[in-house]
């Protein structure tokens, strides 16, 4: 089993840039593919972005590609997502989650979340 914090979510103008983390525990993070969703008020969670065991292999939504970055440190157990070039409909809660295979569509571990709000 594996648990996720996200941190990194915050306020910023459009345009602008951040970067979110996701801290992982235990010694078997570089097992697990890792993705990035999110939910906006009112709206169904999505699909941010995901990588692969080594980060070698990545994948994105339509929405954020070439905005949108995503990489991990395996000695740190930590999946990162690099966001520049915000727009307001950018504006969501964030989440890691952990999957036991890639590609995959099946995430079996979440983290609690992170908000990011992007002003007009």
């Amino acid at each position: 089993q594996v648990q996720l914090v996200e941190s990194g979510g915050g306020l910023v103008q459009a345009g602008g840039s951040l970067r979110l983390s996701c801290a992982a525990s235990g010694r078997t993070f570089s097992t697990y593919a890792m993705g990035w969703f999110r939910q906006a008020p009112g709206k169904e969670r999505e699909f941010v972005g995901g990588c692969s065991r080594s980060g070698g292999r990545t994948s994105y939504a339509d929405s954020v590609k070439g905005r949108f970055t995503i990489s991990r440190d395996n000695p740190k157990n930590t999946v990162y997502l690099q966001m520049n070039s915000l727009r307001p409909e950018d504006t969501a809660e964030y989440y890691c989650a952990a999957a036991k295979t890639w590609p995959t569509t099946t995430y079996d571990y979440w983290g609690q979340g992170t908000q990011v709000t992007v002003s007009s």
